[in-house]
């Protein structure tokens, strides 16, 4: 979260346990952002999802925005519309926030995840107004969850963000099946621990892609992500058993995680 001094400050710009922290745990959700969007249906145009960028002078054009549409929602605190522009707003002034590098790559900043924060919370109430979430608005927020989940300080919090991704992630399954959409969702249940769901998305994945090599490397990938959910899992139970141990002192992605071989490799 930004709060105070330099600006834009970088969100892995760490010291300490908390570093090899967050390595552990990007570890373990990067490879959702790069295998599930590029690998099974060849290249993802992320430009797509991000309808912001311009640097601070936009990011504070669209929290701006995002202040009306609040100002607005006093009145109206319910409205579906309202709720998905404002969720909009801050994922473009999340987007804005991002720091470019001399390659073009982006990273986030912590104005990032803080405005991203916020469009979580809009997005849940947004959930909650709408019988009919739109798919568009679930394709834009899915990826931003894993975002936030690469970046949790807690293995609870990753989790919860990992949920949210996948449950964004099935509105677009269920409204747009295709081999890419069902295949996410697998990955993104497949973490989660839930072998099952992810091996029935696999089999409903499967009519929709084009070549044998395509329906061999969605079985393989699965599999892939299957054991990846497992080392994760068994980390965030290892690490909540130790938490209510010690109750629950000191930060509980501690470096005992940085042992943990190959996560995302």
């Amino acid at each position: 979260m930004a709060s105070g001094g330099k600006e834009n400050r970088m969100v892995f710009d760490i010291r300490g346990r908390r570093r090899n922290a967050v390595k552990v745990v990007y570890a373990v959700l990067a490879v959702l952002m790069g295998l599930s969007l590029f690998l099974v249906v060849g290249g993802f145009n992320l430009s797509e999802l991000f309808n912001g960028s311009g640097g601070t002078e936009a990011g504070k054009e669209f929290e701006a925005t995002a202040t009306r549409l609040e100002r607005e929602l006093k009145k109206e605190p319910e409205d579906p519309q309202k709720l998905l522009a404002l969720t909009r707003a801050r994922v473009n002034a999340a987007n804005s926030y991002y720091e470019i590098g001399p390659e073009e790559e982006r990273t986030p900043t912590a104005e990032t995840v803080e405005q991203l924060n916020l469009a979580s919370d809009t997005w849940d109430k947004y959930l909650k107004a709408t019988d009919e979430p739109t798919p568009g608005a679930a394709q834009l927020m899915a990826p931003n969850f894993i975002l936030l989940a690469q970046n949790s300080k807690t293995f609870p919090e990753a989790q919860t963000n990992l949920e949210a991704a996948a449950e964004a992630e099935r509105i677009i399954a269920e409204q747009r099946p295709s081999l890419n959409s069902l295949t996410t969702l697998a990955f993104y249940v497949a973490v989660l621990g839930d072998k099952k769901e992810a091996q029935k998305l696999t089999k409903e994945a499967k009519p929709y892609a084009h070549t044998k090599f395509e329906r061999e490397n969605v079985d393989n990938e699965v599999k892939r992500y299957e054991e990846t959910g497992e080392r994760f899992q068994a980390e965030r139970k290892a690490t909540e058993k130790k938490e209510r141990k010690e109750g629950a002192k000191g930060n509980p992605l501690g470096s005992s995680l940085s042992s943990v071989p190959g996560l995302g490799e």
